[in-house]
Order: structure tokens, then C-alpha cells, then sequence
């Protein structure tokens, strides 16, 4: 078992030394999994923008495909107010501006904000997981306390390259946990 300090470090280390093709390979494996999800028709999903120095999954494959199966879907991505410690979701189109924030994460540069009681699903970064569906991000606290907003039937979708761990040694009743977590060979349930 460890913390979440230990194993964002750990985790950071091992996503990075992934080399550009392995990744592409294990995105292609997750879209695979992905399309096997059941999920119920969506008309509202939080995605987030993969950043590529950080080895993040490409989520454009993802969303191209929720599109494709849910005609009119809107796409939103997270806009953050580092100063109240928020995320907010925004609706986006093809032709929505990206802007890097504090944190080197691209979010819409504008956009009309979707409550968060509106979402169906949500795709969660994350750098690592247990199998009881606790998540270890990347330690500012932002998807919790959103996620916390949303509805109880949203399905807050998980992405990892790597398979769970057993237990996150100090995950919180304040952690929110996630429906399900796609990595490449595995869906898992929770």
C-alpha cells in the first residue's frame, strides 16, 4: 500500500517513460474497451484535453466516438478559478479557442458554463487507481469537489494506462469515486 504522495510520483515516472508509440497502441486498446462501455444516450459530457508532455490518453478518440453514437452531443472541458479552488464546466464547439492556464492545462478560452447537475458523464484524468474506484489525480482537489455537484447517475468514467492497484492508502470520504475505469486490456467496474 501507498499514499497518494508516493504514488503520484511513482505514477508520473511511468506514464512518462512510455514512449509515443506504446501510448498511441494503449489509446487505441482504450477506445476499444470504451466502445464496450453501455452507456445510457448522452446529450451532456465533461471531457478533458490530453497534454501530451504529461503522457496523458488522447480523449479526442474518445469524444470523437460519444459524437458519433450520440448525434448532438455537446462536449465540454474544464475551466478552473485557481483563486476559489473551482472548476466549471464549459460547453465547446470545433471552432472553441484553448488557452494554457496556471497549471499548463489547455481549457476554453470561452464558452457558455454547463451546470454541473446537467452532465451524463464525465471522463476523469487520473494517474493511477484502486479497486474500489478511488483515484489518485494530480492533488488539487478540482474533480472532487465537482464531481460532488454532479447528479448521482452521471457516470464519472475513469482513464488510466495502468491496471488498479489494490488500495490507495489514504483515499478519503471527501474522494470521489469513479463508476468505472478504462485501461487498455480492462474495464472495471465499481
Amino acid at each position: 500500500m501507498m499514499l497518494k504522495k508516493e504514488l503520484r510520483k511513482k505514477y508520473r515516472t511511468e506514464r512518462l517513460a512510455l514512449t509515443a508509440t506504446q501510448r498511441a497502441k494503449w489509446d487505441d486498446l482504450i477506445l476499444i474497451q470504451f466502445q464496450r462501455l453501455l452507456l445510457p444516450p448522452l446529450q451532456n459530457i465533461l471531457s478533458f484535453y490530453p497534454i501530451e508532455e504529461k503522457g496523458e490518453i488522447n480523449t479526442f478518440i474518445l469524444t470523437d466516438f460519444l459524437k458519433f453514437r450520440n448525434p448532438g452531443l455537446d462536449v465540454c472541458y474544464p475551466k478552473t478559478n485557481v483563486f476559489q479552488n473551482t472548476m466549471q464546466a464549459v460547453r465547446t464547439t470545433d471552432d472553441t479557442d484553448f488557452d494554457t492556464n496556471e497549471y499548463g492545462i489547455p481549457e476554453p478560452v470561452s464558452g457558455r458554463v454547463l451546470d454541473a447537475g446537467r452532465l451524463d458523464a464525465i471522463l476523469v484524468p487520473m494517474l493511477v487507481f484502486d479497486k474500489q474506484g478511488n483515484r489518485v489525480g494530480y492533488g488539487k482537489g478540482f474533480y472532487d469537489r465537482f464531481l460532488q455537484s454532479c447528479r448521482a447517475d452521471c457516470v464519472k468514467i475513469g482513464l488510466c494506462h495502468f491496471e488498479a492497484i489494490d488500495v490507495i492508502q489514504d483515499a478519503s470520504e471527501y474522494d470521489v469515486p469513479l463508476n468505472c475505469c478504462i485501461t487498455p486490456h480492462t474495464t472495471y467496474v465499481f
